[in-house]
């Protein structure tokens, strides 16, 4: 039961990005900030964690750059999915661009935020590790389908079977009080998508975006969407495993 505590104490440590995101998704649903648009004061809010946490040194530079990546790579996913309606973002903003609030970056950029923190707190080693280019080659397929679909086949089951080929013999170590656990990679992956899953259907709740089937009234989530949000994961872990694994490499040398 200690080992699990700790264990839990640090996984909400190294949530506090992505807490500060829906806590203020839930306030500004429930109460009216009459005196700016709800889409630029979560942005506001993200703006001045994001500034905190490095000055509290609950994040480190590198992990900064790591975020920076994501929002970017995720608001041009979000601009390109509003686009081809499907999802919306229907308040106003002044910090809206081709009808996508910027704070929808910081969105994914939490979950890089999650695993960058989780990685350092957990002391996250990785054993069987495949060669580099194939998790380059693996992770733009993944991300590139995310777009592609809509005009050819979707290949996300394909990707998926792939993904277990490539880390079939991966192993995750991590440590709690100095004592070392381990998962097969591909677990983590179904269980990190999941309970982000768990996360949208809390966001979609608080109006932080609305899916077509829920502009009447909010409805939960379909299940099909924890496929995409596995994909999601994979391709992020990949990242941050990729810019980890080269930075040591450097280091090595």
């Amino acid at each position: 039961m200690r080992q699990l505590w700790t264990f839990g104490i640090e996984q909400a440590k190294s949530c506090i990005f992505a807490v500060v995101i829906f806590s203020t998704l839930a306030i500004t649903q429930i109460i009216d900030v009459s005196f700016i648009h709800r889409y630029d004061f979560i942005l506001i809010i993200c703006l001045i964690t994001q500034v905190l946490m490095l000055v509290t040194k609950r994040e480190t530079w590198d992990e900064l750059k790591v975020i920076c990546v994501f929002h970017l790579i995720g608001l041009a996913l979000e601009i390109y999915k509003v686009h081809m309606g499907s999802w919306s973002y229907p308040g106003d903003a002044i910090s809206k661009i081709f009808g996508v609030p910027l704070y929808s970056g910081f969105m994914y950029a939490s979950v890089a935020s999650y695993l960058c923190q989780a990685w350092r707190r957990l002391d996250v080693t990785l054993e069987k590790w495949p060669p580099t280019w194939t998790v380059a080659i693996l992770s733009a397929a993944i991300y590139f389908n995310f777009f592609t679909h809509h005009y050819i086949y979707d290949f996300r089951w394909v990707l998926k079977v792939a993904t277990i080929l490539l880390f079939l013999q991966t192993i995750v170590y991590y440590r709690v009080n100095h004592r070392t656990y381990k998962m097969p990679l591909v677990l983590s992956f179904v269980l990190i998508g999941f309970f982000i899953w768990i996360a949208e259907n809390i966001a979609t709740f608080f109006g932080a975006w609305q899916y077509p089937g829920q502009t009447a009234s909010w409805q939960i989530v379909h299940l099909g969407k924890i496929s995409s949000w596995l994909l999601l994961v994979i391709v992020s872990f990949l990242i941050v495993a990729m810019l980890k694994h080269i930075k040591e490499r450097s280091a090595s040398y």
